[in-house]
């Protein structure tokens, strides 16, 4: 049986289960397995050559966190992250989680309209971006919508067009009136991180995280707000139906986007809920670039959509890339075929 409780502050749809939920912040669960395996590897971005302990990223979060903060970002701003698997991708989304601010997770696809809407919808206080992917400049695409960048002083942007946003963040250049990545992490100081630690005691697990864009195909987007508690359950019981919570050590190939939920949850945050390692083959899907990744990491699960998985399938040089270490993994985002899901298995 289901009973819908609400009251004004939350509503919550429960009922009996042997399993209780977990009520804590992303921030608390990060510190839990840093506690328990600080120097087990985190995340290896291979196309970036990155990899990060679990203790080594901490420390990048809280330094994000605080440089954040020392932007004048506050609890409860919006930050919309536009990019494709990247490092700092996931850096922003737990440096966010834990200053209380909430990330909005933008389509590395959108062009000038769509992103501009996106922004401008949810009121972002800044963004975080690469200068462009494949062939979509975004330093441009944002000076198109914000023309007042190229004379603004960087973090005190005043657009017409998007009156809330103050700072944008560019990952690998220097550009006119926008911060570096760089800036960022050396912007806090021993005040912003006792601001951040004192903001611990005030954020709750029911607090929110991220905004979500959800539609259909011919609808404008709509902004779908998760709380810290959405998230970390979904990570955990998608986590316990894999057997992450009993298996000495987990690695994941993750080469589902990072903006969509099945990539940021399924991947960043199981990754602070249940110890695992994650591993991102490329910053855009590449086939060939996860089976060497499934080799050369001795990845035990893989995650995927069902395209993905054809792909992978049909590629001609199946048979030389030893993917032994495959115990299982997640098909979805999409109707699954039985026949496809019978040739994974087999194959």
């Amino acid at each position: 049986n289901l009973t819908l409780c609400f009251t004004a502050a939350s509503i919550y749809v429960h009922g009996t289960s042997s399993t209780s939920l977990l009520h804590m912040t992303v921030a608390e669960s990060l510190q839990r397995s840093v506690e328990r395996w600080p120097d087990r590897e985190a995340m290896a971005f291979l196309q970036d050559g990155v990899r990060k302990t679990f203790a080594q990223f901490q420390q990048d979060v809280d330094q994000a966190a605080a440089g954040l903060l020392a932007l004048g970002m506050k609890k409860g701003d919006r930050l919309g992250m536009w990019g494709p698997n990247t490092y700092e991708w996931v850096l922003f989304q737990f440096a966010t989680a834990k200053a209380g601010i909430i990330l909005v997770a933008v389509n590395p696809a959108y062009q000038v309209q769509e992103v501009e809407f996106a922004l401008q919808k949810v009121g972002c206080k800044a963004v975080v971006c690469p200068t462009q992917f494949k062939t979509l400049n975004y330093c441009d695409m944002l000076r198109k919508i914000c023309p007042e960048i190229e004379t603004s002083s960087p973090g005190d942007i005043k657009s017409s067009r998007l009156p809330e946003l103050r700072s944008v963040i560019v990952l690998d250049s220097r550009q006119p009136g926008m911060l570096h990545f760089e800036d960022v992490m050396q912007a806090g100081g021993s005040q912003h991180m006792q601001q951040l630690q004192d903001l611990q005691k005030k954020i709750s697990f029911d607090d929110p995280i991220n905004i979500q864009f959800t539609s259909g195909t011919t609808g404008a987007p709509k902004g779908a707000t998760l709380s810290h508690h959405n998230i970390i359950n979904n990570s955990y019981f998608i986590g316990r139906r894999l057997g992450y919570h009993w298996r000495p050590h987990t690695r994941v190939c993750v080469p589902v986007p990072l903006y969509h939920c099945f990539g940021s949850v399924g991947g960043g945050i199981s990754m602070a809920v249940h110890g695992i390692s994650t591993v991102f083959p490329s910053r855009g899907y590449d086939g060939k670039a996860n089976l060497a990744a499934i080799e050369s990491e001795r990845c035990t699960f893989i995650y995927g959509t069902p395209t993905m998985y054809v792909d992978m399938l049909n590629q001609p040089d199946l048979t030389k890339y030893d993917l032994s270490s495959v115990e299982g993994g997640i098909m979805a985002g999409s109707p699954c075929p039985q026949e496809l899901v019978k040739k994974v298995f087999s194959d």
